[in-house]
């Protein structure tokens, strides 16, 4: 699969870098959108690349996603050295950036049963629930008119309660009682790792957070399929962005 010259050039110049963080989303780009969460697996051999890379001198490999950890690693088959961040960025290796309070423990419950009441209202509407919150989907609605009017529906109620943070996605909205991003956790990555530059692919409104934190000057940042976009590349889509980890680690060996 060709990937266009400027992008080209653009892994070029970072696979010459000393320490680089290589990052993606999970969902859209390590695997493609299905209609079941709970099926979507990896693209053949795009797993396989992520570790040839993170078996590299100076790189470092991070699966950073709005799915908990556990669920992540169970999907992806996912394993050290490979890194893994979830709850868009505030679930690591050892837990969560913070402890949940008998309080927010209390909302996050009452969060959950709202999103459940209203996924009743709109038949094929379902919820996830996550460790800091839930997920509101609408992919499945039987009536595709239906799934704004859920969503909106959410965000007038569960997510204007005091504490819950809100984040839109491709026909999903989720919920949490703790505030992360998956901007935050590249930086945070970055400074860790001492990397000299970051690649990361995104597909999501979500991920476009991650992308705002991509302004070194050989930082890559690669949106993953249609939609407006603050990054500087585009590819089609999943298939594509194994391309981008299989000619980094063509050039990263060379």
């Amino acid at each position: 699969m060709t990937l266009p010259d400027d992008l080209t050039g653009a892994l070029a110049r970072f696979a010459r870098l000393g320490s680089v963080l290589v990052a993606t989303d999970y969902d859209g780009v390590v695997a493609p959108i299905v209609s079941d969460p709970a099926a979507a697996f990896p693209l053949p051999g795009t797993v396989a690349a992520l570790e040839a890379l993170a078996a590299l001198p100076g790189v470092t490999v991070a699966l950073v996603s709005g799915r908990d950890r556990a669920t992540l690693g169970r999907l992806s088959g996912a394993a050290a050295p490979l890194v893994t961040v979830g709850s868009h960025g505030a679930e690591w290796e050892d837990g969560f950036e913070g402890v949940l309070s008998a309080d927010l423990v209390a909302l996050r419950e009452a969060v959950l049963a709202d999103l459940t009441a209203i996924a009743g209202r709109f038949p094929g509407a379902a919820v996830e629930p996550k460790p800091l919150g839930g997920a509101l989907h609408v992919r499945n609605v039987v009536d595709p008119s239906a799934g704004p009017l859920a969503l909106d529906e959410a965000r007038r109620g569960p997510a204007a309660r005091s504490g819950v943070h809100a984040t839109d996605g491709k026909a999903v909205l989720e919920l949490t009682v703790l505030d992360a991003s998956k901007g935050r956790a590249l930086s945070v990555l970055r400074e860790r790792e001492g990397a000299d530059g970051v690649l990361y692919l995104g597909d999501d409104v979500t991920d476009e957070k991650a992308f705002a934190v991509l302004t070194g000057a050989e930082d890559v940042s690669v949106k993953v399929g249609d939609g407006a976009t603050a990054a500087r590349f585009r590819v089609g889509g999943p298939a594509d962005a194994r391309a981008v980890f299989e000619q980094l680690l063509a050039l990263r060996r060379a």
